[in-house]
């Protein structure tokens, strides 16, 4: 089947947008790709759309499980065989969803990195006929990505196991280093790389220098109508500025990583609805954003790169609209930041002392420990030996990298449920309610085994089938548990730790190069970065950011704040840029004239100001009654 006649029957769109179609015929013909597109991009349609004309089961690899339940959710919504593996499942739920990727005419098997290097995993894996690897969020497999993960190495491993069969990369956000790094750990037979410009013409790129945030912050909101999101560093944040802001009539909430899932579902839902103007939110806000009329994207902190600041101020203006992406930076941003090299990449002897309290902690003896895995709580841990938490939690992963033990600071695990009623008895309780009638058909539809074994369910996808929130659906299964009609395990989230190899002598931690100083050297170069970003008092905004990640701007977008700024000869800076520019193209003419430069689509007060302070500046000069370009000047001939 051609490939438009696939996306219009599965997902109505009569044409690709930028360069999916140029991505998917790549993969079409068997080759490694490397797709570079930003965030709103439309990258899923890169992998579902091929997979759907070839024969077999695409292995979609990636690190976010709400993703990953929502692309399978979505996709089973189509009519496309869809299924996921994560940690947290138990080893029965994965077997039955890999058989069923091995005889179920299943076309998509998302998987956490984490899974890769499972035994159970590999060994059903060579059952199943894998058409084309996916791997998203690429630029964890590179440690000079800006979000490195050990997991993503195993990819490789699972090309050899896999020959033959092409494997397509995809991220927002790469800088040349990064690209090169990802198709060589990926095993590119050749470089193949796709990339959809960076830049962004309706989005006005800002730096607000402040001494009270709160203040301009109240300004900004005040002079930009629509909605926006307010992203800051740390979950008390979010809820302190969204009371602020509701204090002063502008309707918000907050959103991190805390908040019960079906919270976080119902706060974007509603400012998705703009029953709330402001989400306020720290960066866990950011997955599944499909809101294209954000008009503004302020941060109140500085993040850690220019990567994270340019994924998260991209969710400003996918309309096409005139949009704001706003730092707030004051005098003390810089000290802040740079306090984060230390909390990132805490002291040597620091994570030695926190692999020893680890080890007291579950009373874990030399020698023993290697397969071991128990809950965790990072506050208790801390409280309990005085440690400082962030520094605490960077060390754990510091040890995660180096392969000691495996900390995981959210496992998602499904619910699960079992009929425990006679066939007959769940008839009559299906006679007397007619929501929980709905209720049990829907999961006797969907899921088989429920009368002999607890099965994992979706409750999302039940509640969005019967018509009904997760609250009412918790509240419904909790009844029908105290009837005796069902046996019900509601979903849960816990941290959890898992010793990777036996405990040995902490004096004995092994701090590689490329695990520790080298990726220290390289967070440090972001912070870096974005310090500068912050702090810069001349040329473009989106040029910067563009050149940041190898892509060259033509000219000034006239839009951000240092092009708008006016210099010492009442033009804005990009302006003198663009006119001196046109200027200099058209005295690079053989006959260059007065009448060419006069006619230039620009105010005559303008062009005779840019005339002047080029003959200062030495740039042109008068010869014969004529303008001459000097050889030295190097004018943008784009």
């Amino acid at each position: 089947m051609e490939y438009l006649e696939i996306l219009k029957q599965y997902w109505g769109y009569d044409s690709f947008r930028g360069i999916q179609q140029d991505i998917i015929e790549s993969i079409g013909s068997g080759r490694d790709t490397l797709g570079l597109m930003p965030t709103g991009g439309g990258k899923s349609i890169t992998f579902q759309v091929p997979t759907m004309a070839m024969e077999g089961v695409c292995l979609v690899i990636t690190p976010l499980i709400a993703l990953m339940k929502d692309q399978v959710r979505n996709l089973n919504e189509r009519g496309i065989k869809a299924a996921a593996i994560y940690t947290g499942m138990r080893r029965e739920q994965i077997i039955a969803t890999m058989e069923n990727c091995v005889y179920g005419n299943f076309k998509f098997l998302y998987v956490s990195p984490e899974r890769l290097s499972s035994e159970l995993f590999l060994a059903k894996l060579r059952f199943i006929k894998v058409c084309l690897i996916t791997v998203d969020e690429s630029h964890c497999i590179s440690q000079w990505g800006y979000d490195f993960r050990p997991a993503y190495l195993k990819i490789a491993e699972i090309r050899n196991a896999l020959p033959g069969v092409p494997v397509l990369a995809l991220t927002a956000t790469a800088t040349p280093k990064v690209t090169d790094d990802i198709q060589d750990k990926l095993g590119f037979k050749e470089k193949n790389l796709y990339r959809m410009s960076f830049e962004r013409n309706n989005l006005s790129y800002v730096v607000r220098d402040t001494e009270n945030k709160y203040e301009e912050l109240k300004h900004i909101l005040s002079k930009v109508s629509g909605s926006g999101i307010v992203y800051v560093r740390n979950r008390k944040e979010t809820k302190e500025i969204s009371e602020y802001l509701n204090s002063i009539c502008i309707s918000s909430t907050f959103y991190h990583a805390g908040l019960d899932p079906e919270v976080k579902d119902k706060r974007q839902q509603e400012w998705t609805e703009n029953l709330y103007r402001i989400m306020v939110a720290t960066n866990a806000f950011g997955m599944g954003i499909d809101k294209p009329d954000v008009r503004v994207v302020i941060h109140i902190d500085m993040p850690d790169s220019i990567e994270a600041y340019f994924q998260e101020a991209g969710r400003a203006g996918r309309d096409g609209r005139r949009s704001y992406a706003i730092l707030l930076h004051s005098p003390g941003d810089k000290r802040i930041i740079n306090k984060r090299i230390s909390d990132h990449f805490p002291e040597k002897d620091f994570i030695r002392k926190v692999y020893e309290k680890l080890a007291y902690y579950y009373q874990m003896a030399a020698g023993d420990g290697q397969g071991c895995t128990y809950g965790f709580s990072l506050v208790e841990f801390c409280q309990q030996y005085s440690l400082p938490i962030i520094p605490t939690e960077s060390a754990l992963q510091i040890l995660t990298r180096m392969g000691y033990i495996e900390y995981i600071d959210e496992i998602d695990y499904s619910a699960r449920l079992r009929i425990t009623s006679t066939r007959e008895e769940l008839y009559r309780a299906r006679e007397l309610d007619s929501i929980n009638e709905n209720i049990l058909n829907t999961v006797l539809r969907h899921y088989s085994g429920l009368f002999s074994d607890e099965v994992f369910i979706d409750e999302k996808f039940i509640s969005s089938q019967v018509g009904i929130d997760k609250r009412q659906l918790y509240t419904r299964l909790m009844d029908m548990q105290h009837q005796g009609i069902i046996k019900y395990v509601p979903s849960r989230r816990t941290p959890v730790i898992t010793w990777k190899s036996n405990r040995v002598d902490s004096n004995m931690l092994n701090f590689s190069d490329s695990i520790y100083s080298e990726r220290k050297e390289e967070f440090i170069e972001r912070i870096a970065s974005i310090s500068e970003y912050s702090t810069r008092k001349s040329g473009c905004r989106s040029a910067i950011l563009l050149d940041y990640f190898g892509e060259k701007q033509s000219k000034p977008c006239m839009n951000c704040d240092l092009c708008l700024e006016k210099d010492n000869t009442g033009l804005k800076r990009g302006e003198y840029k663009i006119i001196s520019d046109q200027i200099g193209a058209i005295l690079s003419d053989n006959e260059p004239s007065f009448e060419h430069i006069y006619m230039l689509p620009f105010d005559k007060s303008h062009i005779e100001t840019v005339l002047h302070r080029m003959v200062q500046e030495e740039n042109i000069r008068m010869e014969e009654g004529k303008l001459v370009l000097n050889k030295k000047y190097d004018y943008d001939r784009n």
